[in-house]
């Protein structure tokens, strides 16, 4: 017996992500730092003799084990899954930037420090495979944080329609709370708040250039020479650099606190006007318009 056909229009069952929601974007980063943090513990209960509990850069192996490889296969694994759920075409896909000269300042504090730290930094001190391996971490939290944020959170939130401003705030607010775990490694609680709130004024100068360039690229190249650079300044992960005297080190502390202040006041400069809208300050509204192909 022939069954009768439906000539209806075919649907397609649509993805648990083809549908992006804010708790969507919250969920990805909270699952992702669970991921990386029993990777570190799996690596760590493999590899414990390789490392150095008192200083992780006294040599490669235990800058390897303990802080490159974990990040290397958050990185991987972010990859691999925003290829999965269809999203990696439109986190690296090329568009064309937009806004406005003022929007420049953040980055430019960024790569002003940057160069500081560079400048401030005792070479001699590090090892030719100790810098080396730096550099590639600094590679791997470069794309790894930057996907996870500026990347997938970002392409949730404008999927979801969200504004300009908040879908810039929430990315950077996301991004500022991945940097509590750090309680975990047994950091000040103190420090670990300074650290949000900077992390927070970062994360916006990062979407900012990447808002500007029309490519996240440029946000991960930026973040990938900071974190290593501030590491040989300071001598240490997340050491202080601010006591450190000399002219490049004032430079270095006066361009990280005029960033964090420039990230929160440019909260209230964008605009939060929706998706077709243009605002004053020449930002696009949220979802697929702030970004034209």
């Amino acid at each position: 017996m022939v069954q009768p056909v439906d000539d209806g229009p075919v649907t397609s069952r649509r993805g648990f992500f083809d549908r992006p929601t804010l708790g969507k974007a919250v969920l990805v980063i909270v699952v992702y730092l669970a991921y990386y943090l029993l990777v570190g513990r799996a690596i760590g209960a493999a590899f414990g003799d390789e490392v150095d509990e008192d200083d992780v850069l006294a040599t490669g192996a235990s800058i390897f084990f303990t802080l490159v490889l974990p990040i290397a296969i958050g990185a991987v694994t972010l990859l691999g899954f925003s290829a999965a759920i269809g999203r990696l075409r439109s986190i690296f896909a090329r568009r064309t930037g937009s806004g406005r000269p003022w929007m420049w300042i953040g980055p430019a504090l960024a790569l002003i420090a940057v160069v500081g730290h560079a400048a401030a930094a005792d070479w001699s001190d590090w090892r030719p495979e100790q810098l080396l391996l730096i550099a590639l971490l600094g590679v791997c939290v470069g794309l790894a944080e930057e996907l996870a944020t500026r990347g997938l959170a970002v392409d949730l939130l404008r999927g979801a329609g969200h504004s300009e401003r908040f879908v810039m705030v929430v990315s950077s607010l996301l991004f500022a709370l991945m940097h509590l775990t750090n309680v975990l490694s047994g950091m000040k609680v103190n420090t670990v708040l300074v650290t949000v709130v900077y992390t927070f004024g970062f994360g916006v100068c990062m979407y900012l250039v990447m808002r500007l360039t029309g490519t996240i690229w440029s946000a991960i190249a930026l973040h990938a020479v900071t974190d290593p650079t501030t590491i040989l300044s300071s001598g240490g992960i997340d050491a202080g650099v601010t006591h450190h005297t000399g002219g490049w080190s004032l430079l270095t502390s006066t361009a990280t606190i005029l960033m964090v202040v420039f990230g929160f006041v440019a909260v209230f400069l964008v605009r939060g006007d929706r998706r077709g809208q243009t605002d004053s300050a020449g930002l696009s509204g949220g979802g697929g318009a702030a970004f034209r192909r």
